[in-house]
């Protein structure tokens, strides 16, 4: 029985499991870096990975940890830029501005999110994907109250195994949009009464030509 025991195994020791959740959530961030053309692994789409539906079922909640905890810091780092300074370090400037009391305030307003980048850091093991989290994902989903991935199936099994796969993607990116139809006028409205009115006309033209 498998009382208290939550996830999937996937055939892995827990060390090689976490390793690879890890691998593979930031492998999720790491697709919307800017690419070079010196880059060797350039992604095809931004923001999204392909990989097998049970990983991407046990990958999609540390995705989603991360940003919640990414858009929980937004308002400490915006109340810390107030007592923030511009100068370049070491300057004249700056070492004035550490030694005040205005470094107080920063660092006390800071706390919060350097341990909210602590947490993350530690869920996904790398420091660029960390940095791609509080930069540009969470200021762009700061709007949404979860639910910032999606899970599609994909009707192709994958080759070798025909394992089931699976496309993880932010939402907002790829989203479809509903194209919006016509109206169909009412029964009895200006429609109908149109369409009588060239009925008769017809008629009328008709008799005289007759």
């Amino acid at each position: 029985m498998r009382h208290r025991k939550k996830g999937r195994v996937l055939g892995r020791s827990p060390s090689h499991r976490r390793a690879m959740y890890r691998n593979l959530a930031s492998a999720l961030f790491l697709t919307e870096r800017e690419t070079t053309d010196l880059d060797e692994s350039v992604p095809k789409v931004k923001g999204r990975i392909i990989t097998t539906l049970p990983k991407a079922k046990e990958i999609r909640p540390i995705v989603e940890r991360c940003i919640t905890l990414a858009r929980r810091s937004l308002e400490h780092q915006e109340a810390a830029g107030r007592f923030s300074t511009s100068a370049k370090r070491n300057t004249d400037e700056w070492r004035a501005w550490r030694k005040g009391p205005q470094w107080q305030s920063w660092n006390a307003a800071m706390a919060p999110v350097v341990a909210a980048r602590r947490q993350v850091l530690r869920m996904l093991g790398d420091k660029v994907a960390v940095r791609i989290v509080f930069a540009e994902i969470a200021p762009r989903l700061a709007d949404r109250q979860g639910g910032y991935t999606r899970i599609l199936r994909l009707a192709k099994p994958r080759l070798g195994d025909a394992g089931t796969r699976a496309i993880l993607e932010f939402v907002g990116n790829h989203d479809r949009v509903k194209s919006q139809k016509a109206e169909k006028p009412a029964f009895g409205g200006e429609g109908a009464s149109g369409g009588a009115e060239a009925a008769n006309s017809a008629a009328t033209s008709g008799e005289s030509s007759s």
